[in-house]
Order: structure tokens, then C-alpha cells, then sequence
């Protein structure tokens, strides 16, 4: 009555499946095969349900033989087709299907019932016939969305895709849509990647099967795979982890467009090893204004950033933002880094062929040495992992003021680094 193939063809996700027997036993999180009934039929599939069937019209299209009209729905994603059906042949021999066989009631509505032998015997199936499942993508590396489930399985549609069979959670991301009073996707100044749960409307939560394999990656063997866009395309940017003394926080923002106050997760992802971009992968974003209003985080137990326990926010964010007014008045393209990128504060280029990338720092009597010695040190990663992106990359180490010991000037010189405060913008901006 459908004709999947030609549906799966034309790139349409499958969302949904009419279900006529067990209605009240089935639940979000179960999990199911795909048989394919007729001659070439066979096992094509397994995905899970997202939640109880419910009672509705069905979308008539020229997939259909004809409009089968009101029928119940259950709500699925699935999470791996394989390629070829693997056919009744294959199982037809096997002793666990001799007897209560689900083949003897094919011509029956859905679902059928597996006993937990039968559904090991589709398991081991899916283990012979599937494809390779090991990584194939390097950082900077791009692909259609579509292809990229058709090696690595989860769901075609949503930011966040859970594909148990490939040991994968693809994450899609851009760090412009607001998820309501500038909380976005983008890099944090704990230098960890902050990421947005799953939903737009209404509080977020664990109860997301997405969100829940994000927060327990490790334990369940998931690895993190960020994607930015790229074009019709999507980027491989690398793996990444939860930073594991703080996995998550959570914000009360607005809805978007100003609906009611909801609770959003902000996931703290850190890049597992260095993942350097080719040269193919541009530098930056449009520059995001930071909120110097915001009242300075509490510090936190961890691998934080130390500027973070001890400087003044508000005055961070103010140099940081005024430095970049002043790069823009001067006619610089200014930037904030994206996911690809190491998490400098920002950059600013004059042409395409050269690149400014900067650090800011606060300074008091107390923490002056600490805060250039991780200025330098950041520098020179940025640095290094920018070379590869742009013909020429300067590095300045922007400071609240002049540093009370001069030797610094000297350190920052014989390490390649411009070291400035305000009263000198003339002399990075040129």
C-alpha cells in the first residue's frame, strides 16, 4: 500500500507507521525492526519510538496506492536501514523462528511480537549484512546530510542524532539561531563548547532520548561528532566530550520571539585531542557583542579557566567590545570564533590574506603574571592551529593596562606576540 522505496528515495525521513494490535503497550523508547513484505522483501531496518500511538488522518501523497484514511500512528525515528533487505531465506532455517514464527502473521496488522532469541537473531543479522561503521571523516571534512546517515544511521531531521548501532550522536550546529535572550550555540569563556539541548518550546530535559545520550555519551559508548553547515552540506568539525566536573547547566531564558520563561540545557563540550582544520575551512563568524552587563560566574570546580576565578567580567567583556568597535571603525572585518575554531576572543582581518587574532585579559596587582603567562600560552596554540587557515596570522595579547613589570614586553616580542592596552590601538590596528 506505501511504497517506502520511492519515499526513501526522494530523501524523506520516516516519521511515523500505522500500528493496528498492542496500541497501549507501546511506549517512547521501544524499540522495533522494519520487515519488508513481497518477494524481494526482508529485514531493512530498526529505529524506536518516540511516544504512544495516537489517532489521525493519513497524508495522502503519491507514495500511497490509495488513501488508507484515519488510521492510529505511533511516532518513530529510525536509526539504521541497511542498504540491501536481508532476506526471508536467512531465517527461515534458524531454529528460534521454528513454531511461534512472527512470518506466519505477516498478512496481520502491526506490530508483530519477537521473543528476545528472535530479536538476537535480527540483531546478528544487521552485524553481517551492514556496512562498515568505523569513522571515516576528518576534521574539515564535508558531506551530505543525507550520506552521512546512510553510513552512520540516526535520524535525517533535528540538530541532535542518536545512532546506537554506529556508536555515534552527531550534533548539527550554527551559532546563529538565539534560543532566546542570546542563548546560542558557541564557545564560553571557560573554554569549554557550549551546546543547546534538544526543543524549542517548553522546558528541556532528560526525558529527550537525544539529550539523555549527549549526558551519558561515555557510559554508553557514544561518541560526540560536531557538524557545522556548509552550504547544502554539513562540516565535520571533530569530536568532543562533556567536560566531566560540570557536564551541563542550565538557563531561564525567554522563548523565541518573546514567548514565556523556559529552562534550556547548555551542554560544556571540550574537544577530544587537537583537531586541526585544513585550509579549506574559513576563520570566524560575524562578531557577537558580548554582554558586558552580565554578573561574573561563580567558580567552579575543574579544569576551568583561571580568569576566570579571578578577574572582573564586566571589564573583560568591555575591552573586548570596545577593541572590536574600534577594529570595525577602522574598517576591519571583525569575527568571534565558530565551532572550528580555537576559542580566541576575537580576530579581526583587513584583507583576505591576513588574520588578527586576540586575547583580552584583565590585570590587578594580584593576578598579573598568571594572566600573561595563559595569554602567551594561548597565543601561541591559536597560533599554531591558524597557520594552516590563512597566509599571514599575527597574535596580540590585549591587557587592561600597561603590566607593572616590563620584562613582559620583552617576553611577548621574542614569542612573536604584540602586546597592547587601550590609549594603543593604533599600534595593532595599522
Amino acid at each position: 500500500m506505501f511504497d517506502l522505496d520511492s519515499f526513501r528515495r526522494d530523501g524523506h525521513e520516516l516519521q511515523s507507521w500505522s500500528v493496528v494490535r498492542y496500541r497501549r503497550e507501546l511506549a517512547a523508547n521501544d524499540r522495533f525492526v522494519m520487515w519488508i513484505t513481497g518477494p524481494k522483501g526482508g529485514l531493512i531496518g530498526r529505529g524506536r519510538f518516540t511516544g504512544p500511538p495516537t489517532q489521525q488522518a493519513s497524508s495522502p501523497d503519491r507514495y500511497w496506492q490509495e488513501d488508507p484514511g484515519q488510521r492510529w500512528y505511533a511516532p518513530l525515528v529510525m536509526d539504521e536501514w541497511l542498504d540491501e533487505p536481508v532476506p526471508r531465506s536467512e531465517f527461515t532455517e534458524d531454529p528460534r523462528f521454528v513454531g511461534a514464527s512472527p512470518f506466519r502473521t505477516l498478512f496481520a496488522g502491526n506490530p508483530h511480537r519477537l521473543s528476545v532469541d528472535q530479536w538476537d537473531a535480527f540483531s546478528e543479522a544487521f552485524d553481517r549484512h551492514r556496512g562498515s561503521h568505523e569513522w571515516g571523516l576528518r576534521p574539515g571534512d564535508t558531506i551530505r546530510r543525507t550520506e552521512l546517515h546512510d553510513l552512520y544511521g540516526g535520524s535525517r531531521a533535528g540538530d541532535i542524532s542518536t545512532c546506537p548501532e554506529s556508536g555515534n550522536v552527531l550534533l548539527f550546529t550554527s551559532p546563529h539561531p538565539d534560543h532566546g535572550q542570546g542563548c546560542r550555540n558557541g564557545w564560553a569563556e571557560d573554554g569549554t563548547f557550549r551546546y543547546i539541548g534538544e526543543g524549542w518550546t517548553g522546558d528541556q530535559g532528560f526525558s529527550s532520548t537525544n539529550d539523555a545520550a549527549i549526558r551519558d555519551h561515555v557510559r554508553e559508548g557514544l561518541a560526540l561528532r560536531l557538524f557545522d553547515p556548509d552550504g547544502d552540506d554539513v562540516r565535520y568539525v571533530g569530536e568532543f566530550a562533556v567536560e566531566p566536573s560540570a557536564p551541563y547547566t542550565y538557563a531561564d531564558v525567554s522563548e523565541p520571539g518573546g514567548g514565556p520563561i523556559r529552562r534550556v540545557t547548555q551542554f560544556h563540550l571540550v574537544p577530544v585531542g587537537t583537531a586541526s582544520q585544513p585550509a579549506t575551512v574559513p576563520v570566524g563568524l560575524e562578531y557577537r557583542v558580548a554582554d558586558d552587563t552580565v554578573e561574573p560566574a561563580a567558580a567552579t570546580p575543574g579544569p576551568v579557566n583561571s580568569d576566570l576565578a579571578t578577574r572582573n567580567l564586566r571589564a573583560h567583556r568591555r575591552l573586548q567590545n570596545d577593541l572590536a568597535a574600534a577594529a570595525r571603525e577602522r574598517g576591519m572585518t571583525v569575527l568571534s570564533p565558530g565551532a572550528a575554531d580555537p576559542d580566541f576572543d576575537l580576530a579581526w582581518r583587513k584583507g583576505d590574506d591576513d588574520l588578527v587574532v586576540c586575547e583580552v585579559k584583565s590585570l590587578t596587582r594580584t593576578n598579573e603574571a598568571r594572566q600573561l603567562r595563559l595569554g602567551v600560552g594561548q597565543l601561541l596554540d591559536y597560533d599554531d592551529l591558524l597557520r594552516t587557515r590563512t597566509a599571514n596570522v599575527r597574535a596580540v595579547l590585549w591587557v587592561e593596562h600597561e603590566p607593572t613589570d616590563p620584562r613582559w614586553l620583552g617576553i611577548c616580542h621574542r614569542a612573536g606576540i604584540e602586546l597592547a592596552w587601550p590609549g594603543r590601538e593604533a599600534d595593532v590596528l595599522s
